[in-house]
């Protein structure tokens, strides 16, 4: 028998007992519709560790459909999502038990009925998950418990500061996902890589392909996710179109080691996507832990770098409720324009086009 699940509260889940074992079959209702698979089942879960969701949705035992489906796939109204046997403990079906988010308001860019856009710090998660207990967005629901409806329409690195929106209806979350998804929005990224970047060098067309590197020597822990450059015809390959332009150069360091500013804007939304091209065209992002050079980053980290050099600079997409183009921009925060020259903001300051 199949169990409807709404948005927030689920029947289902307020009927799971501690060691259920019986495989459950949920249907999407309207309420529940263009959320992403992972946030709908941590609504549908309660009770469930989130790093438990993720390794089910990446062991294939969640099934949309009767199909694999991957954390970020959107279920729409009359979808069947099975659910493989999961226990949830006494104490986390009771109310208030485990950690909760605390409540939390971020640097608002723009806000009116139908959407938001906050400033994200670097260092804060969108979401909670793989880890992490909560995120953005736990934060604004924990600081706004009035508030019907608040979901994420698109994604940052943890470590990646800029323009984030979250709807605040979901008609606005379908149709501002709409317009990502179309490729319709113009997302540009500020970013400070190794080297002297070609001028001439500005569309990287590249396939990238996700992986798992190797976990814990007692195999009981899962590796890390990592994207890398793959050829076209990989079975795993997904299409990754970034455009580059060279704002400004500058040195660092005792050494004066070369650097360039660029102006990133991607075509595609890819996991990782802006590091792996950057660093596979041999100009890694400064301060990036997973792809960048390690004994550079040290010399930068002394030179007041502690961080990535990534950050979500401008956005436009068209406004979901008035059809209006909207153009957003968050400054580059302080923590990365303290190790710019003077001359670099000022460039930064005078760009006046959005890529």
């Amino acid at each position: 028998m199949k169990n409807i699940i709404g948005g927030k509260q689920a029947p289902a889940t307020r009927q799971a007992r501690p060691g259920a074992d019986a495989v459950r079959h949920l249907t999407v209702d309207e309420s529940g519709a263009g959320q992403r698979l992972d946030n709908f089942l941590f609504r549908s879960l309660k009770g469930v560790p989130k790093t438990h969701v993720y390794r089910i949705i990446r062991s294939g035992e969640v099934r949309v459909n009767k199909g694999r489906a991957q954390a970020e796939t959107r279920v729409e109204d009359g979808d069947v999502v099975r659910l493989p046997p999961v226990r949830v403990s006494e104490r986390a079906t009771e109310p208030g038990a485990g950690p909760q988010a605390p409540a939390r308001e971020f640097a608002l860019l723009h806000e009116d009925d139908a959407l938001l856009a906050v400033d994200k710090p670097a260092g804060v998660a969108v979401h909670g998950g793989s880890g992490v207990s909560f995120g953005v967005i736990e934060q604004l629901r924990a600081a706004r418990p009035a508030a019907r409806f608040l979901e994420l329409v698109h994604r940052l690195d943890r470590e990646t500061s800029g323009v984030l929106l979250v709807a605040k209806k979901r008609s606005a979350l379908t149709r501002l996902q709409d317009q990502f998804r179309e490729r319709e929005t113009g997302k540009t990224y500020l970013a400070l890589v190794l080297g002297d970047w070609p001028a001439n060098k500005k569309v990287l067309d590249a396939s990238l392909a996700r992986y798992l590197v190797s976990g814990a020597p007692d195999g009981k822990a899962e590796g890390e996710r990592r994207v890398r450059v793959v050829p076209k015809d990989h079975p795993d390959a997904m299409r990754a179109v970034t455009l580059v332009r060279v704002l400004a150069r500058t040195t660092a360091g005792p050494e004066a080691m070369p650097l360039s500013l660029l102006a990133v804007t991607i075509k595609t939304g890819r996991t990782h996507q802006i590091r792996v091209h950057l660093a596979s065209a041999g100009h890694p992002i400064a301060g990036d832990e997973k792809y960048g050079d390690f004994a550079v980053n040290r010399a930068l980290q002394k030179a007041g770098l502690k961080r990535m050099f990534l950050h979500a600079w401008r956005l436009r997409f068209t406004h979901p409720a008035s059809g209006e183009p909207m153009a957003l921009e968050a400054a580059l925060p302080a923590d990365l324009s303290g190790v710019l020259a003077p001359a670099v903001l000022t460039e930064i300051s005078s760009d006046a086009r959005i890529s």
